[in-house]
């Protein structure tokens, strides 16, 4: 079971996008204009998203993957284009319907199933879980252990690999924080927390629950106000098909 720590952050996330930050998050995710510190962060989360992508097959047919914290839907439709079934979670029914009236009308009917709720109870179709599971900055408001507390759960549900981002410790980063925080608080999400990576490594290898997983890549991106690192999970035992 999540700790307090995770659901009391969760609730804090929750109203954030659903109700603070929803027409900010929809301009972010278009091409439409937006402040110059956004724009970097528009263009970080696109290399990054460019960047998860990868790590995952060019075909994708046949396979289910798990888009946990889906956002406004851009991964989903990409995974999808590739030929994936694509559950697609996020906390903010809000930002579900956004993500659902942004789904191209040429993808197959059904090929992206949205769902408002907790990542890491998302539904299932059946007992096989997922492929894939993806994690794009829906961690990186969480402290460590409650990163591999919720990697431990999502890893039941995982038959390949999982793929998540992390807010890295660096200089660079704690002092974009503290720029951060001189804006109005309206204009800002709840706070980012930086893990070091060889912490989490640490507390991975440790995990019993994640004992059938390694630490397969890491690759950070740095863009202006965005700065996040890309961490993917192989299993190597005990999955399921």
């Amino acid at each position: 079971m999540a700790n307090f720590t995770y659901l009391e952050r969760r609730t804090r996330l929750k109203t954030y996008f659903d109700r603070t930050a929803v027409d900010a998050w929809a301009r972010l995710t278009t091409d439409a204009p937006v402040s110059g510190i956004r724009a970097t962060v528009r263009k970080g989360r696109e290399e990054m998203r460019a960047l998860l992508m990868s790590w995952l097959p060019e075909r994708l047919d046949g396979t289910r993957l798990l888009d946990a914290g889906c956002g406004t839907g851009l991964l989903a439709i990409d995974a999808a284009r590739r030929g994936a079934a694509v559950t697609a979670i996020d906390l903010s029914p809000t930002l579900i319907g956004l993500a659902r009236e942004r789904t191209p009308d040429d993808l197959a009917p059904g090929s992206i199933v949205y769902h408002a709720g907790d990542m890491l109870d998302p539904p299932q179709a059946d007992s096989r879980g997922f492929d894939y599971v993806v994690a794009m900055d829906s961690l990186i408001h969480y402290q460590a252990a409650d990163v591999v507390g919720a990697l431990a759960r999502i890893a039941g549900k995982t038959n390949r690999a999982i793929l998540i981002t992390f807010a890295p410790r660096t200089p660079l980063l704690t002092v974009a924080l503290a720029m951060g925080r001189a804006f109005p608080k309206t204009d800002r999400s709840p706070e980012i927390e930086p893990v070091s990576l060889r912490h989490l490594e640490s507390l991975i290898a440790a995990e019993p629950r994640l004992e059938g997983f390694k630490v397969a890549d890491t690759k950070r991106v740095s863009r202006g106000f965005y700065t996040s690192q890309a961490l993917l999970l192989t299993r190597t035992s005990g999955g399921r098909s």
